[in-house]
């Protein structure tokens, strides 16, 4: 068990992100897929995507082991959003670094050569990972990439939500539980290996991760030890959960505008990437009155949900709303 200890200065400066990044989600699908007795909320994704990787994938793989440690991606290449500004970040990630993930990983003797030119700097060596994340997320990640984003940003809202009503400690009591129990000021994360992480004033931030098989990880920055540690919570925690993201079901002939209506079936499309009542009413062109109507339509069927960024609301897709969009080819 991990034990993380809170002062009075880390709950007022812990706060919420949306993603681990594109670069640490790829890296956790390779791992996903290769597990075996995965729980039915991934083994629809798991069907339909294994086999297509091809040897540009190795790299991954070597990064992984079956045992010990593995690569922190998002110490390497960031929390960018985008699969080629995650590749840049690690492309530019600073040697020292690289060595001080690399190093405490016992490879693989096949793989020891390549992964000490790694350490070393080699820039081919590099390009190898580059090219293997960006095969992995087109493979495993971009067909799904709109309800991936969806639902993170769902359970951000559904979590900021709780922050708003209840404060830190309420999100921290209900927060992934039972991998999670708050006993204040100790917020005891289940874990293989046992640790007392004192955050002393840094805060904390929490994101949802998606391809993550009910594991809660404390990422924190070798090199910046003065900067927030990140807690990863697995977004998908049950075959219920996990359902709607993979079955889009079958095409319909009709468009979603038949379905729909022109109008709201726009404005379904335009809340695809997140969207508050203004400017959703800009993109559409129609008054605010009528963008909040149709949002309130979408938000009573289930397919969009509204939270609260800061002083405004935020309108994010529901996973039924992101599949409604796929399967009508939206």
């Amino acid at each position: 068990m991990k034990r993380i200890h809170f002062t009075a200065e880390d709950l007022a400066r812990t706060r919420l992100a949306t993603t681990l990044g594109a670069a640490a989600e790829t890296l956790d699908s390779v791992r996903l897929l290769r597990e075996r007795g995965l729980g039915l909320a991934f083994r629809p994704w798991q069907a339909s995507v294994r086999g297509r990787l091809d040897g540009q994938a190795k790299p991954l793989s070597a990064l992984m082991p079956e045992r010990g440690p593995v690569i922190d991606m998002v110490s390497l290449a960031g929390d960018a959003p985008s699969i080629e500004e995650a590749v840049d970040n690690f492309l530019g990630a600073p040697r020292d670094l690289m060595r001080i993930e690399l190093e405490p990983i016992a490879f693989h003797p096949s793989h020891r050569t390549w992964a000490r030119n790694l350490m070393d700097g080699d820039r081919d060596a590099r390009l190898d990972v580059a090219a293997a994340l960006r095969h992995v997320h087109a493979v495993n990640l971009a067909p799904f990439a709109r309800r991936v984003r969806s639902h993170l940003a769902a359970m951000r809202s559904a979590c900021a939500h709780t922050l708003a009503e209840a404060g830190v400690e309420g999100l921290l009591t209900d927060l992934c539980t039972p991998l999670l129990r708050w006993r204040p000021p100790v917020l005891e994360v289940r874990h293989p290996r046992d640790a007392d992480v004192h955050l002393g004033g840094r805060g904390l931030v929490i994101t949802p991760t998606f391809f993550s098989s009910e594991q809660v990880e404390l990422l924190q920055s070798p090199l910046e030890p003065d900067r927030a540690p990140v807690l990863a919570v697995p977004a998908v925690t049950g075959a219920a959960v996990g359902a709607p993201l993979w079955d889009v079901g079958e095409s319909t002939d009709r468009s979603l505008g038949d379905l729909l209506g022109r109008t709201r079936a726009a404005a379904l499309a335009a809340v695809a990437d997140g969207c508050g009542t203004t400017e959703l009413s800009r993109r559409l062109g129609i008054s605010a009155a009528a963008a909040s109507h149709h949002a309130t339509v979408l938000r009573g069927a289930g397919l969009i949900t509204t939270g609260r960024e800061g002083k405004a609301v935020l309108h994010v897709l529901t996973p039924l709303g992101a599949a409604l969009l796929e399967a009508t080819g939206a």
